[in-house]
This record gives C-alpha cells, sequence and structure tokens, in this order.
C-alpha cells in the first residue's frame, strides 16, 4: 500500500530505495519560497543505523507491514537458537546475529516476541522481565553495606548484571531486560 508523507507517524514503516526503515521522528517545514518539505529521522530495520532523510511534500513510499509474533524459546546448540510457534508446533532455527544481544536473556522455554517486517524476520525481542540464577558472584563481606554498594554476578545465560552485596551462588534474580538491572531476589 502506497503512503505519503501527510500519512507519516513516528514507528511506521516503510520502503526507500528498496531498504525497510522505521520513521523515528519528522517534521512538515513550509519555508517562504520554494515547495514544502518533511525532514525525517529513520531507522534502518536490517542495520539499526539512523540516517536523517528530506523528501518533497506529498512524495509516495511503499508502506511495509509490521508484526510481532509471539514464540517460545527452546534451546541454543551454540549456532542457532530453536524457537517454535506455540499454536501451530512449527519450529524455526535463527542465527545469533539475527538474535543479537537478546540472546544473554533467553531462558529455555520462556515466550518471546520475533518481530517482522512483511514476512521477513528482523529481529528477537526477549521478555521484558525475566527471572535467572546466578551462577558466579564473589561473596558479600561483612560491613558491605546493603544501599549503594553493588558488585557484578554472572547469571544463568552467561550475561553479567550488576547485583546488590547481599546476593549470592544460587539466589534467583528477577532482570529488567531493557537495561540489564536487578529488581529483586525471587
Amino acid at each position: 500500500m502506497a503512503i505519503s508523507t501527510a500519512d507519516f507517524k513516528n514507528g511506521k514503516a516503510i520502503m526507500i530505495d528498496g531498504k525497510p526503515y522505521t520513521i523515528i521522528e519528522f517534521q512538515h517545514v513550509k519555508p517562504g519560497k520554494g515547495g514544502a518539505f518533511v525532514r525525517t529521522k529513520v531507522r534502518d530495520i536490517r542495520s539499526g543505523r539512523v540516517n536523517d532523510i528530506t523528501f518533497r511534500a506529498g512524495e509516495k513510499f511503499d508502506e511495509i507491514r509490521m508484526e510481532t509474533r509471539e514464540m517460545q524459546f527452546l534451546y541454543s546448540d551454540g549456532d542457532e537458537f530453536h524457537f517454535m510457534n506455540t499454536e501451530s508446533y512449527e519450529q524455526l532455527a535463527l542465527s545469533a546475529d539475527i538474535v543479537g544481544d537478546a540472546a544473554k536473556w533467553l531462558k529455555e522455554n520462556d515466550i518471546s516476541q520475533l518481530q517482522y517486517a512483511g514476512e521477513e524476520l528482523i529481529g528477537v525481542e526477549p521478555p521484558m522481565f525475566v527471572e535467572l540464577e546466578v551462577t558466579d558472584t564473589e561473596p558479600g563481606f561483612k560491613g558491605d553495606t546493603v544501599q549503594g554498594g553493588t558488585k557484578p554476578a554472572t547469571v544463568e545465560t552467561g550475561a553479567v548484571i550488576q547485583v546488590p552485596m547481599f546476593v549470592n551462588n544460587g539466589d534467583v534474580l528477577k532482570i529488567d531486560t531493557r537495561d540489564a538491572r536487578y529488581i529483586t531476589r525471587v
């Protein structure tokens, strides 16, 4: 479906010169002389790079339908990450390149969001909060204060996060995956 610059909205996906982009922000400009134009900031869906592009007002683009599909993470065999559609039981193997940083938050049997632009898979979004076990951290010392003091801890998926001094090996933590932040012990 073709859309014009008048239909731009933040988050909308469009094709520019055969490449898929999402609109981060845009501004319609009407100068005193000359024709109106639209100044946009767009993100390349495949590479993640952000570009500033200016278009003439009324220019047309093909819209890309963005879709999110829930899938269950089954396991990783090192090179590939295996997911399953919980309705059709269809399985999908994704390379580590596509999964990216989400890999450090994926735990077997957790539900993840796979993001598609049209029929092309563009990324994996882990659950917003995960519960992971601490596999390696230094012990807290007597006299360490509970407020303010943190130490690094490695969780079962290999991710390293900052945790309070009272956290020990074997503790299960609730973690916010958006900023790798410790929330609480479970």
